[in-house]
């Protein structure tokens, strides 16, 4: 009956990990929370990296945009499936699901991008400090950024354009908490989906380049690092520079379990799980990440705590 009214109304029908009332609701609130405390220290990075004189280096330039991938990558996701986990309505409007998969993949690409840049920043910084001024000028900062959001909005409309020539022939459920291209491809007809595929194939390539790129920045990072007198110094780079390389491991390794592994027809609770991880974590994490061993955030932080009003 459901199957039905969903192919009548042309949506999809979001079916989470459990038919269980009392887990749907747990992971709902759980879901609710977590989205919360990212958007929160999302926002407050944006904030003071804003309006703090103290932030306004290239790093602190790329974080900002950082978090505005990560609350917005949050934002298409998140409040949707909460709602609908509370509701007991899974259904998805064709269109919906459409705009979530453009505006999910396009930040999903931009926060890929940003990460490379912010690692290259990083690897300036440490091995090339006496040019630093000059290869991360604001220009330069700013014609990064700009290909960052471009980036971002050509891969998601190169996902919808391919999305767009698929028929669906199938039952159109879709067993995850948001519409992936995986679990919609799988609703296709015959061999209409090639072009997505090969689509998918070019775009896991670059983002391979991408995380290559960025770990060879870090392995830059960490033989300098290595060469420092100071045993306080490299404790303090590789407490910083780990739980990031963590996060974007972590971001790319789910991705491309949830892209690459084909689809089952009776999924499990971890392939749930694998998109919650790719989907939600690194968003959420990142600010903590990024602002737990940084001094001069903390100490903002403290300011906005202490005082009611903002002071520079």
């Amino acid at each position: 009956m459901i199957v039905e009214y969903i192919t009548t109304m042309s949506g999809f029908l979001l079916v989470g990990f459990s038919d269980n009332r009392e887990l749907q609701i747990l992971h709902a609130l759980l879901l609710l929370v977590t989205y919360l405390l990212g958007s929160a220290g999302n926002f407050i990075i944006i904030t003071i990296t804003t309006l703090d004189p103290q932030l306004q280096s290239p790093m602190y330039y790329f974080l900002k945009h950082l978090s505005i991938l990560d609350l917005s990558s949050l934002s298409v996701t998140v409040p949707l499936n909460v709602d609908s986990s509370l509701s007991e309505n899974g259904y998805i409007s064709y269109g919906q699901c459409m705009l979530q998969i453009v505006f999910f993949t396009g930040f999903a690409w931009g926060e890929l991008t940003i990460l490379t840049v912010m690692s290259y920043d990083r690897y300036v910084a440490v091995c090339l400090p006496l040019h630093y001024e000059v290869i991360m000028s604001p220009r330069e900062c700013t014609w990064a950024v700009a290909a960052v959001w471009l980036s971002g909005g050509v891969s998601g409309t190169i996902y919808i354009a391919s999305t767009f020539s698929i028929r669906f022939c199938g039952d159109r459920i879709i067993h995850q908490f948001l519409c992936n291209i995986p679990q919609v491809l799988k609703q296709s007809c015959s061999n209409d989906h090639l072009v997505v595929i090969g689509t998918i194939s070019f775009m896991t390539a670059v983002a391979f380049a991408c995380f290559i790129g960025i770990v060879i920045s870090y392995v830059h990072i960490f033989s300098t690092v290595l060469r420092m007198p100071s045993a306080e110094s490299r404790s303090k780079v590789f407490s910083t520079c780990l739980p990031r390389l963590f996060v974007v491991s972590l971001f790319l390794s789910t991705g491309s379990c949830a892209y690459l592994n084909p689809t089952s027809d009776s999924p499990t609770a971890l392939e749930f799980l694998v998109s919650v991880f790719y989907t939600v974590l690194p968003p959420t994490l990142n600010p903590v990440i990024y602002s737990l061993r940084n001094d001069a955030i903390k100490s903002v932080i403290r300011k906005l705590l202490l005082s009611t009003k903002f002071t520079g």
